[in-house]
């Protein structure tokens, strides 16, 4: 099997079928990832646009109006009391996840589109209420789920689905980070209340879900260990180790540490090669990309895409298209079945069945 036919038109949107059309956005949050990732990738997209931006502190987010053009600024009262929701056909909720539900919950009664940053929720209940509102009013709900238009991990994917490794046999996905590095002891992720738990919510939903995207397929059983240590990280995961059981006995092992040194890959063993990709989980993904079948060895290295910047235009077309999102809720609300079904074989010391 040649294996040059994937790498040949890399970056192609497989999903786009407009060239044109303009989805305005109300942003909602403007943390560290809104302010330094999401605001840059929507300037730069092509199917929208923010119009609005929502904070707790509009005159501190003045200045970020002024940088990226954006008229309106709203607090979190005035966007709850309905204001400029002429404005803006979607919003993107990008505050921590406890506060998901209530914004997302909003903009869907007032028929807006939702882009909801993971995980879906604090909880699988809260999740479940997202997707519901959102399908009562008819309006597209998407789990920012950004690596899932990420090139490399779209390249991937075909790789596996066309049996160019083989039948899948075993996956390896791991995300560490030291936390403490870029952000101070009080930080919301460290409050079970606000992030819903620790390092499996934060950085191993990122080797979940994207072994179920590779895999095309949601695991059978789960068995899960989790450990937290001293303070500051007493009150949630601090490391994380789970074994997923899929559908033809294939098994993936996930990680995640907000307190080891800081990495991320994946890798996927088929019976007859396999198929890597180094750092992708780190927010820069690493456009190099790994085959290996019997005697031959392909190491590819694409063009940088902003993956943060394609998950918005793949939003937006999803929006003015009316197709299927892939990353709609329900594949949000399938993670945090998994992820509680974690945290109780954790607790439990048992394979929990799905």
């Amino acid at each position: 099997m040649a294996l040059d036919g994937y790498f040949e038109g890399f970056t192609r949107r497989d999903w786009q079928t407009i060239d044109e059309g303009q989805v305005e956005i109300a942003v909602i949050g403007l943390g560290g990832f809104a302010r330094e990732r999401a605001l840059p990738a929507i300037r730069d997209a092509e199917f929208c646009e923010v119009t609005v931006l929502v904070s707790g502190s509009p005159e501190k987010a003045a200045d970020l109006a002024t940088s990226f053009g954006v008229e309106r600024v709203l607090d979190y009262e005035a966007f709850r009391d309905g204001e400029a929701s002429d404005a803006y056909d979607a919003v993107y909720v990008a505050t921590p996840p406890a506060f998901h539900e209530e914004y997302a919950t909003t903009a869907a009664d007032r028929g807006k589109h939702v882009l909801c940053e993971k995980p879906l929720a604090v909880d699988h209940a809260a999740a479940e209420r997202i997707v519901a509102a959102c399908a009562d009013a008819g309006v597209v709900c998407m789990t920012a789920y950004r690596l899932r238009t990420e090139p490399a991990v779209r390249r991937m994917r075909e790789l596996i689905a066309d049996g160019a490794i083989g039948d899948p046999v075993q996956v390896h996905g791991g995300f560490s980070a030291r936390l403490l590095d870029d952000m101070s002891a009080d930080t919301w992720r460290l409050d079970p209340d606000v992030a819903g738990g620790g390092a499996l919510m934060d950085l191993g939903v990122y080797p979940l879900n994207t072994t179920r995207f590779l895999l095309d397929a949601d695991p059978t059983s789960v068995v899960a260990e989790t450990h937290s240590g001293e303070a500051p990280f007493d009150r949630v995961d601090e490391h994380v180790a789970l074994q997923l059981t899929f559908p033809g006995g294939v098994t993936a092992s996930c990680t995640a540490s907000f307190d080891a040194h800081p990495d991320s890959r994946l890798q996927v063993l088929g019976t007859d090669g396999q198929v890597l990709i180094t750092d992708p989980f780190g927010g820069d993904v690493s456009q190099e990309i790994v085959v290996e079948r019997g005697d031959t060895h392909t190491r590819y290295a694409g063009p940088s895409v902003d993956e943060v910047r394609e998950e918005f235009d793949y939003f937006a077309h999803c929006v003015l298209t009316g197709e299927d999102c892939e990353t709609d809720g329900e594949d949000g609300l399938t993670d945090l079945r998994i992820i509680e079904a974690a945290y109780e074989s954790a607790e439990t010391g048992e394979r929990v069945e799905l």
